[in-house]
């Protein structure tokens, strides 16, 4: 056996290993990114939700102002008409 037959031999018993190595190091990988995908999706459904829940609250606010806004001034017009009234 010559010299060039028994290197594909001998590279192969050390680059198996690694290749496998290497491979399984991928695979690991893949399952952290799959993981991290997951929290990103589950905090963006969050998100979605918690800003849908703001946006109401304000909404909610901001027609609860316009409806005080909406009465004072039915009583100032009101008063207005008092006083031309009265006058």
């Amino acid at each position: 056996m010559n010299k060039e037959e028994k290197i594909p031999g001998w590279m192969e018993r050390l680059l198996i290993p690694k290749l496998n190595e290497i491979t399984g190091e991928i695979k690991a990988l893949h399952t952290r990114i799959d993981s991290v995908e997951r929290e990103i999706a589950s905090l963006r459904s969050e998100t979605k939700t918690e800003i849908a829940g703001l946006r109401n609250e304000m909404l909610s606010k901001f027609e609860s102002v316009d409806s005080r806004f909406d009465s004072f001034e039915a009583m100032v017009e009101f008063k207005a008409l008092l006083d031309s009234l009265g006058s």
